[in-house]
Formats: structure tokens, C-alpha cells, sequence
């Protein structure tokens, strides 16, 4: 697999083992007590990291629009790389601020470590839509391929973005943009696009296919032609015969008697008798050829062109409904239709989807999920990252109309939680005794379990973290207490497993009764000289 290089690749290829955790500080919550859609303000790269402990394969969707880097663009990373993270590795690569880089440097720098946090966020059966131009396409493309793995990508879909572009090229109008997409681990789940609707029969042969015998069983061909009785033979036309092989009465538009044909079917008996018990609608012209007609269609497998015809509007669109949301008021430059990723998070055949947006802008993904939710009852779950100073006073304003209402339109109900940036949760080295306990319990099973603390079970002790693959996980801490792993900690073990994993402060036992009882001891990374 061709991979890309550019300057400062092997100072950010694993910068996301290099970030800070933080926690996540709630500030509000808007329209509930408690809200499991989240809007947070503040650095994606920091945010993302921060999502780990709770939500680390547990995403099922992903949409990001970042930065199309097209040189025109007040992005926070255009010319001067302002992320403190990215600034520091590529000073120690290229000199000062890393000037000598160019844009295409840059922006993957800017991209790479973010890309690579996003898919330990992805579930097992997890996908990531991402919008972008032609500036990034092509070496947008070959960074996933190797992030997400070649074999994992789905295709490369395309948006008509405009019915009016600015005239400004001597060469071409951009009326597209693309959409990449990428499963976690590629799968054979069908996406589905718009519904189907079909004006005209669909034929029963297909030329290529060998030739079958079907048997209609009684009433159910509909006729087109006269009644009667129609003797076997040879009917239809020169370019599709078919052939009747017993003679059919026809009584009141139907078939008296059971009749077979044989011809080049695309069905076998058992699939034509599954159908019949399912409704389907089968008519015979009056030349006796056979067509069907379905009272339902499943939706069709969408297109690469995403425009109109799959309901989806432009950008212009897009403006004026942020505009009649804001009551006229232009808040925010080329957002993205709600129609858009609403027609994309329609691919995932799940109403309980947690969906999330690490470039949230003007918040469009967390009105899509709202405005689905209403209209099919589902539950999905948004999460939305912005980092500019917007967040509140447009992605999340934003947000409040949508749930509430604007102008004529109805709300469609919901909330969120708003958070800021927390404390990291390490100070020199060790535990930051202000971090919440409860984000430190998170932090330390998904460290050592790669996996998500079960909220819904309480184990009788209380420093019991979750069970994985018959290993228990303990975190034995308290505050102000310097906590020992001796012989009066093992007493308070209930669920007997195969090994156990167990943080302290220090140990008593020896390696002998490690050993014998199946544990490792893991020191709790904090300062004990306080105690």
C-alpha cells in the first residue's frame, strides 16, 4: 500500500500517545437534568483524548468537515500552526513555528494525530464520513488508507454543493465536493439510501440466466387481456418469448387454474412462493408476458452523487436556514445542509447511534440527529466539538432554537450538556488528586482494560472497576489515605476470577502470594510523600 510523507510526519505519526488527558467540565445543561448529548468548547485534538476513557469504541458514526486548507481560509492552523501540540513537534523539526513547511505539511500535521484518535473512538462496526475539496482530496485519501486501512474504505461520494459557484476560476466552476468514507472494519451491512419507487413493472427474466419452470398457483397473475382460455404455446414477443406450457383460464382478470411458464426466470419456485406469501403483484400482458410489481420497495443501496435527487439541498440552502434560524442574521460563512448529514447518518440502520462531529462549526450535525430522532423516534446521541469561541454563541444557540423552535418551525425537543476543557489529569507525573474520582476510575480501566466502565452494575466493593475476559480490575484509592494491597484488601474480594489486576499506593505481599493468587500489582502514579 503507497503510503504518504511529507515534513514532520515522524514527529506527529503517534503525537495522540503525546496528549495530555483532560477531563471534560460541565458548565450547564440545557432542557434536562441530565443530557448524554454533549457540546464541548475547546481544542478537538485535547477533547478527542479526553472522549477515550468513555467512549473509546463506542462511536458509531463520525462526520467531520475540517479545514479544506484551500489558502483563502482563516483556519486556525493556516499559516502560523497555533496548536500548541503540533507547534512544539514541528519547532523541534523545521525550526521556528515550522515556517519552512508548506500549507499541505501543515494541515496533515494538523490532521494525522487527530484521524488516528478518531478511529480509537470508532466502535467494531463504526464509519467516518469526511467532507473535503480537492486541495486535501487525494492526500486526505492516502493518510486513511493508511489510519483506517486501504481494505476499510467504502467509496468516495459526491455532494453538488452549488447550483451558483463563485465565478472566480478561469478554468472551472466547482460545483462538487467529496465525502470519504471509511467502516471501521468493513463490513456487509447495506446502506440505505432514498426509498424506492418504482412507476413501472420489473421483468421476471433476465436474459443471461438459464432457462426455469415457474408454477403460478391459482389467482394469482393478474390479466390484462380478455377471459378466457389460452392455450399452451409459445407468447409473447420475438425479443422476449414465453413460453405457457398447459392451458390457463382466465375468469374475472385472474388465473382459474394453475399454470406454469418456462423461461429465463430470475427466480426459483421457492423465491416466487415466498414472494406470493409476502403480497407481491404479478400481471400477464396480453402478448402473456410476466411482470411484478412489489406494494413495498426496500430502499435503494445511495449513489455517489448526492444532490437533489436523493433529496439533499446545496449550501445556498443551508445558508438561508441558518439565516431564518438566527432570524436574518448571517452568523456563520458556507455551513453544511442539515439535509446532508441527515441523508448520511441514514446509512447507519440505527436509532440508538452515538454520532459525533469534531469540527462542529455551526452545529448542523447535532440539528440532523434532533431532527431524525423526531422523525423516526429514535434515540441517537450527539457529541459536537468546536474549538473556536462560537461554540457557545452559535453551535450551541443554535442547538437551544432547534430543540425549542424558531420562527414558524416546530421544535423538535431534546438537550445537551455544554463542557469546557478540565484539569489534565496528571500533574508531573502523577494523578491530579482535584480530578473527580469517578473520572480517574475511567481513566485507569480504560488505560489497562481498553475498555468502558458498565455504570449500570454496582459491585459490592467499591473499588472493583469491571470484569474483562475473567480478569477483575481494582482501583484502590482514596484521596487522603495512602491505600496498601496486604491481606485485609483480599478479604474484601467477592468476585472470584481467573486474575486480578489491582492499583495501589503500595504492596505487602510477596511475589509468592502474587503469584499464588493471581495478581498484578500496578503502583497508583501519584505523590504518597504527602501522606
Amino acid at each position: 500500500m503507497p503510503t504518504l510523507n511529507w515534513i514532520g510526519k515522524e514527529k506527529v505519526i503517534n503525537h495522540d500517545l503525546d496528549i495530555p488527558y483532560q477531563v471534560l467540565d460541565k458548565k450547564y445543561v440545557y432542557n434536562a437534568e441530565i443530557s448524554d448529548n454533549m457540546i464541548i468548547h475547546g481544542d478537538n485534538l485535547i477533547a478527542l483524548k479526553s472522549l477515550l476513557p468513555k467512549y473509546g469504541e463506542k462511536i458509531d458514526c463520525i462526520y467531520i468537515d475540517p479545514p479544506y486548507n484551500t489558502g483563502n481560509e482563516n483556519w486556525i492552523y493556516n499559516d502560523n500552526v497555533n496548536d500548541p501540540h503540533i507547534k512544539k513537534w514541528l519547532g523541534q523539526v523545521v525550526g521556528k513555528d515550522g515556517d519552512d513547511l508548506s500549507r499541505h505539511d501543515k494541515w496533515l500535521c494538523m490532521m494525522y494525530p487527530r484521524l488516528k484518535l478518531l478511529r480509537k473512538l470508532l466502535s467494531e462496526y463504526g464509519r467516518i464520513f469526511i467532507s473535503i475539496d480537492e486541495n486535501e482530496l487525494y492526500f486526505l485519501k492516502l493518510i486513511c488508507d493508511e489510519i483506517f486501512g486501504q481494505n476499510n474504505f467504502v467509496g468516495q461520494f459526491m455532494w453538488y454543493k452549488s447550483a451558483t459557484p463563485p465565478n472566480l476560476s478561469y478554468k472551472i466552476k466547482k460545483n462538487l465536493e467529496y465525502i470519504l468514507c471509511y467502516e471501521k472494519n468493513r463490513n456487509n451491512d447495506k446502506y440505505t439510501g432514498v426509498q424506492k419507487n418504482s412507476p413501472s413493472d420489473d421483468p421476471f427474466t433476465k436474459s443471461q440466466n438459464s432457462f426455469k419452470i415457474l408454477t403460478f398457483p391459482v389467482g394469482t397473475i393478474n390479466f390484462k387481456g380478455d377471459d378466457g382460455v389460452y392455450k399452451a404455446g409459445t407468447y409473447g414477443t420475438k425479443k422476449f418469448p414465453n413460453k405457457l406450457l398447459n392451458d390457463i383460464i382466465v375468469k374475472n382478470g385472474k388465473n382459474y387454474n394453475p399454470v406454469s411458464f418456462e423461461n429465463r426466470f430470475i427466480w426459483l419456485q421457492s423465491t416466487l412462493d415466498e414472494n406470493i406469501k409476502k403480497g407481491i403483484k404479478i400481471n400477464l400482458s396480453k402478448q402473456l408476458v410476466l411482470s411484478y410489481k412489489r406494494n413495498t420497495y426496500d430502499p435503494e443501496v445511495p449513489p455517489n452523487l448526492i444532490d437533489s435527487s436523493v433529496g439533499v439541498n446545496t449550501t445556498e440552502e443551508a445558508g438561508k436556514e441558518l439565516q431564518k434560524i438566527f432570524n436574518g442574521e448571517k452568523v456563520f460563512d458556507y455551513p453544511k445542509d442539515v439535509s446532508l448529514i441527515k441523508y448520511l447518518l441514514k446509512f447507519v440502520n440505527n436509532k440508538q447511534a452515538i454520532v459525533l462531529d469534531c469540527f462542529a462549526g455551526s452545529g448542523t450535525t447535532g440539528q440532523a440527529v434532533l431532527e431524525l430522532n423526531k422523525e423516526d423516534e429514535g434515540n441517537r446521541r450527539f457529541i459536537e466539538i468546536e474549538m473556536l469561541d462560537y461554540a457557545e454563541e452559535i453551535t450551541a444557540e443554535r442547538t437551544r432554537r432547534i430543540i425549542s423552535g424558531y420562527s414558524d418551525v416546530d421544535g423538535t425537543t431534546g438537550n445537551f450538556c455544554f463542557y469546557e476543557l478540565g484539569e489534565e489529569l496528571f500533574i508531573n507525573g502523577n494523578l491530579n488528586p482535584n480530578v473527580n474520582y469517578d473520572d480517574l476510575r475511567q481513566y485507569i480501566y480504560y488505560t489497562v482494560a481498553k475498555d468502558i466502565i458498565d455504570v449500570k452494575v454496582n459491585f459490592k466493593n467499591k473499588y472493583l472497576l469491571g470484569i474483562k475476559e475473567s480478569t477483575s480490575y481494582y482501583f484502590y484509592y482514596e484521596k487522603e489515605e495512602k491505600c496498601i494491597l496486604d491481606e485485609s484488601f483480599l478479604s474484601t474480594i467477592e468476585v472470584k476470577t481467573d486474575s486480578y489486576i489491582i492499583f495501589a499506593d503500595a504492596c505487602t505481599l510477596s511475589n509468592e502470594e502474587l503469584s499464588e493468587y493471581h495478581i498484578t500489582f500496578k503502583k497508583t502514579p501519584r505523590d504518597i510523600t504527602r501522606f
